[in-house]
This record gives structure tokens, sequence and C-alpha cells, in this order.
């Protein structure tokens, strides 16, 4: 990370069972700063609703993107990265609303790879019979939009360098 410049809010984000959580993680650790789980700032009717195996709305997700939003907002001094789907250019425009130089880490690959991952996932909330509609939905950044892609396909820890490199040149 380039010493001239503030500590990066970093929203990484793509569909489900893409890694945002542990990635999010480990580029928190990596470069020293505060990671918030996205899914952590859901309200409970969301959470219950993807448990039941019915997708979002968009009248769903505003409360929690302005969430999002406002947790990065309040970490933009000190820096901050938060595990967020983001799959929406507007979800997207929310979170900037707040955090106007988010970084937004997009995790890409295939659907085949998330729908493995996502049958194998004990604990959580999201089912596999939504991953088609996390797929449907994604809008991916566009050349105006502040965003680093990277397979989900790579390990971890060339994940985490490859975003560490892409902070030291920008």
């Amino acid at each position: 990370m380039n010493s001239q410049l503030a500590p990066p809010v970093i929203v990484v984000m793509g569909v489900t069972g893409c890694g945002k959580t542990t990635v999010g993680e480990w580029i928190g650790a990596r470069l020293g700063l505060p990671f918030e789980d996205g899914d952590k700032l859901h309200p409970q009717a969301n959470i219950d609703k993807m448990a039941s195996g019915h997708p979002l709305t968009d009248g769903d997700r505003w409360p929690w993107l302005e969430a999002v939003g406002r947790w990065l907002g309040d970490h933009e001094s000190g820096g901050g990265v938060v595990g967020c789907s983001a799959l929406k250019r507007s979800y997207r425009d929310a979170i900037r609303a707040h955090a106007p130089d988010v970084l937004f880490v997009h995790l890409t690959g295939s659907i085949e790879t998330i729908i493995e991952r996502v049958s194998h996932r004990a604990g959580h909330f999201m089912p596999t019979s939504l991953v088609q509609s996390q797929f449907d939905t994604l809008e991916p950044p566009g050349q105006d939009e502040k965003c680093f892609p990277v397979s989900f396909e790579l390990p971890v820890g060339q994940i985490v360098d490859r975003v560490a490199a892409y902070l030291e040149l920008s």
C-alpha cells in the first residue's frame, strides 16, 4: 500500500460462495485493517428469507447496503474491509454514497465452482438453489468504477498478493 495515501476502504464483492469473507479477512490481516462480514449487517428478516430459499428484492437490500456503506464511511480515515456481494451498479452506488473512494475487489469465476462450494458449505443461510439468481443479478463493475477483478479460483494467498500489489501501484 502506498504510504503516501490514506488506508483504503475495500469491499470484497461477488456472488455467494466466492470467498468474500475469507479473502476479506486475509486482506484485512495483510493490511492491518478491520474486517466486517457484510452478512452480519443483514437484518434478520433478510437472513430468514434467503434461508427459506427466496432471493432478496432490491427493497430488502437497501437497508443492508446502507449499513455496509455507513460501516465503510465510519472507517474511511483509518481504512477497513467489508465482504459484500454488491452485485448491481446501483448497490455499489449506494455504498459509494457513504465511502466515495471505496475499492471493489471483484471475485470472479465459474458458476460450476460456486455450486460445488455452496453445496458443501455447512451452517450458512444461502442455499444452492439461489446460486443462479446471484449470477443473474450480477452486473460486473464498469470501466468507470474503482474495481480490481481477480479470480476466486486462485488460492487465497495469491488473491491477497494480487490485491496488495494492485494497492502498491495505485
